[in-house]
């Protein structure tokens, strides 16, 4: 790590000809705080339905201009462009914003440069990114706030637009934040250069969504934004050395630290795990000869490995600022994991059925594969370029049967033929909804008491599903049809 000094850019929004770049969860906060600033504001998106036409009627009303059915036409006068995060740098938009020397915002930039308007103290960030596991530190790490009697909220890609927090949007009047939990994708990363967290992590690296980026290497080097400017601790995954090389390459406040987190016993300046315990190393009083105790492995549930792993790093970040020890416990204690996410459905007849349809990409899929002994996997869906022998290789002697489902199951089947032969294999050749009961039907019969049925796809579910949840619910569905005696 370097260091530097303090970096801020404050700005006036008055009068400016401001284009933002797509609606939706956060286009239309931006769109709106824009217009409320005296922004000359634009919004440009390239679909044209009801929602699109609701939304742009609404800001209409605010003297928003709203162009449906074409993002790619810079509008004339444009001085500052601000974009939702699914856009592509590659985007004619922005290529022609390039050629024309304006400068693009995403909402989370946009956000940073508004906190502390109108007197306002501005709460700190404690920033959170990587492949897999987001949301959940996230929301560990809010939980911990909370116990420890902190003004806090979980925000930003977890849904909640980070302008309208900033702003002051649906807070009680006369309150504010004393820090928020900040939830940050590669996306958003990549369009915020002004960002400087109090302290971040990166939890890991696999690689994802590099059509969007180009390569494994602009995709990193998007994650690691996330440390620039930290002030306290950068925390980084022990077992992913690459979220090391991030720490190391990233310019920091004078004092901060890199602080590690391991599913193992720690080392002075780690987080980790000692006989059932999480302990800390990090932030005690003598970390070369000290350990002080957060909370039980039994305190984290699931206590699946990839969950241990984000609590620990949920603590990091929350003993980085301050929080004492019976809060990290409390916090965990207290906190309950969005559904689809290592969710048990139900025990039948010796078997334990769980759902993690949000294992959405192969690094993911592992993490959830390696909770359980006997497996027998329900997978496929979407691959979205992404490979499966790594996978399946680290995973086959685990794996008592799969079941595979959707669009590229071929993928997965082909891996499975060369590394792990002897596993019975039921490829279902259908893409309709309805796969799911015959699925869960045939995963059934290949399991063993003792056993677990896994979703775990390693695949997107847009080819069956309008998303993850409704693949998780029609896994829960099925489930359900077998305690009713339906099999």
């Amino acid at each position: 790590m370097t260091t530097h000094g303090s970096t801020d850019h404050p700005t006036g929004f008055a009068g400016l000809h401001i284009t933002v770049a797509g609606l939706g969860v956060s286009g239309v906060p931006a769109a709106r705080a824009l217009a409320g600033l005296g922004a000359r504001v634009t919004v440009v998106n390239s679909s044209d339905g009801d929602r699109e036409r609701a939304q742009a009627a609404e800001l209409e009303k605010l003297g928003v201009t709203v162009r449906l059915g074409d993002g790619d036409t810079l509008p004339e006068g444009t001085e500052l462009i601000v974009t939702t995060p699914g856009w592509k740098p590659t985007s004619p938009l922005f290529l022609a914003a390039e050629k024309a020397g304006i400068e693009v915002w995403g909402d989370v930039e946009l956000a940073w440069r508004l906190r502390g308007r109108g007197g306002k103290k501005a709460a700190p960030w404690l920033a959170v990114t990587g492949t897999n596991g987001k949301t959940t530190t996230v929301q560990m790490l809010a939980s911990i706030l909370e116990a420890a009697g902190l003004r806090t909220a979980a925000v930003g890609n977890i849904g909640v637009p980070l302008v309208d927090v900033v702003l002051g949007e649906g807070q009680q009047e006369g309150t504010s934040y004393d820090v928020l939990a900040v939830e940050l994708s590669s996306y958003q990363l990549h369009w915020a250069p002004s960002v400087r967290a109090h302290s971040a992590v990166v939890l890991n690296l696999a690689p994802d969504h590099l059509d969007w980026h180009g390569s494994m290497e602009a995709y990193a080097a998007d994650k690691g934004r996330i440390y620039e400017g930290n002030t306290v601790a950068c925390v980084y995954n022990v077992a992913d050395p690459a979220t090391e090389d991030l720490v190391r390459a990233a310019d920091v406040e004078e004092g901060c630290r890199a602080i590690g987190f391991t599913l193992g016993t720690p080392g002075p300046s780690q987080l980790g795990v000692v006989e059932g315990i999480l302990v800390d190393r990090a932030f005690v009083e003598n970390r070369h000869q000290q350990a002080q105790e957060l909370a039980e492995v039994a305190d984290v549930r699931p206590a699946a490995p990839h969950n241990i792993a984000n609590a620990l790093a949920a603590a990091a970040l929350a003993r980085a600022f301050g929080v004492a020890p019976g809060a990290v416990r409390d916090g965990l204690r207290a906190f309950h994991p969005d559904a689809h996410r290592i969710q048990h459905i139900a025990d039948v007849d010796g078997v334990t059925y769980i759902d993690d349809s949000k294992a959405t990409n192969t690094h993911a899929a592992e993490a959830s594969l390696a909770a359980y002994e006997h497996i027998v996997w329900i997978a496929g869906g979407l691959a979205k370029g992404a490979t499966f022998d790594e996978l399946v290789q680290k995973s086959a002697d685990r794996l008592r049967g799969v079941v595979l489902i959707g669009a590229d199951r071929a993928l997965i089947r082909e891996a499975l033929a060369r590394h792990a032969p002897d596993v019975p294999v039921v490829d279902l050749d259908r893409t309709d909804t309805g796969a799911m009961p015959q699925a869960v039907r045939e995963a059934t019969r290949l399991a063993a008491p003792g056993g677990t049925v896994l979703l775990a796809p390693a695949c997107a579910s847009m080819d069956m599903f309008v998303n993850y949840n409704k693949r998780g619910e029609a896994f829960a569905e099925a489930v359900r049809e077998l305690t009713a005696g339906d099999r």
